[in-house]
């Protein structure tokens, strides 16, 4: 009845005008039958509460039965994960920029300040020695409020923490500095690595990893702010192109650097993959958690904890064959 309700709830919200769009798209790249993909939509929709969108990106126009179709982890499997594995008392901790950084403090690796318990002397102190940093909000995520600020163009820092506390940027932050071969999929940008664990029964599991990398000139690797992504396999190599939400098409070399995907080898990556799992232990009230993770000359370092890992971009249809569910029910029970 649960699961009755929950599907007649999100029927009416469904947008006919975005899904006719995900539709028009999906017969551009496979050729199928608008009438045909309609109806299957309907039916995923009723049978494995998958909506348009994850159709889409599932690429369930072309994989088709249960055997296929069952093994793809929905967003309402997701939501259920997050609420029985993560203690919302605890959202905070991730939620904060500042209380996660002091929490994870031994992983972040670069210094930062909340403008919240300081002034602007402070500010200037903090910026000493440094050529570069980054001001965020403190409870934003997908890269929005982020501002870069060049320290040899600073001439009072008084006025710079009035303009930053205003904005509500509170979290200023050492720039990282990147790794060389990291750098070849996009300079202007961190490319982050997104690994996501799970802990049960004391124990911490590697569940996926991602590659974020921005394009165009942006400072940001976020899909939000136009970035690619591609799923990364053992040892940190890459084999499957790059795909873009903002062009909805894939990469098999990055359009700027030219960097080739296939055989792309992420430094440190076991490394990043241990740190990411001994964080997971960390906080043993959040048990589900998506890790960002940047990997500079001497090693990785978090950037950032997520506490709704995303289900969607793991399952890409360019990058899997198959859905993640299998794992996850195998692992944490889902």
């Amino acid at each position: 009845m649960n699961k009755i309700k929950g599907i007649l709830r999100r029927f009416k919200h469904l947008s006919f005008k975005r899904m006719f769009l995900q539709i028009k798209m999906i017969h551009k790249e496979t050729g199928k039958s608008r009438i045909i993909t309609f109806f299957d939509m309907l039916w995923c929709f009723a049978r494995y509460n998958v909506g348009y969108l994850d159709y889409h990106v599932f690429g369930f126009a072309t994989k088709r039965g249960k055997k296929i179709r069952s093994t793809y982890m929905t967003v309402s499997d997701n939501v259920s994960m997050v609420r029985r594995l993560n203690n919302r008392e605890y959202y905070h901790v991730f939620d904060d920029k500042a209380v996660f950084n002091e929490k994870f403090d031994k992983y972040i690796k670069r210094r930062w300040l909340d403008l919240r318990k300081c002034d602007g002397k402070s500010l200037a102190a903090f910026c000493e020695g440094l050529d570069t940093v980054f001001a965020k909000p403190i409870d934003k995520c997908g890269g929005e409020g982020i501002r870069k600020i060049k320290l040899s163009e600073v001439t009072d820092f008084a006025k710079l923490y009035s303009e930053l506390v205003s904005n509500g940027q509170n979290m200023v932050e050492q720039a990282i500095i990147q790794h060389e071969k990291m750098n070849e999929l996009c300079p202007d940008s961190v490319n982050t690595i997104r690994i996501v664990t799970v802990v049960t029964d004391g124990k911490a599991h590697f569940m996926y990893a991602l590659v974020r990398m921005g394009r165009g000139g942006t400072c940001m690797d976020n899909i939000s702010s136009g970035g690619m992504y591609t799923c990364v396999g053992e040892g940190g190599r890459l084999s499957r192109p790059a795909f873009c939400d903002k062009t909805g098409e894939y990469y098999t070399a990055h359009p700027e650097t030219k960097t080739v995907f296939d055989g792309f080898v992420i430094p440190y990556f076991n490394e990043a993959k241990e740190m990411c799992l001994e964080a997971a232990m960390v906080e043993p009230n959040m048990r589900y958690i998506g890790w960002d993770v940047a990997i500079s000359p001497d090693g990785p370092l978090l950037v950032e904890g997520n506490n709704l890992p995303g289900y969607d971009m793991c399952q890409n249809a360019g990058h899997v064959d198959c859905g993640i569910r299998p794992k996850f029910e195998e692992i944490a029970a889902l």
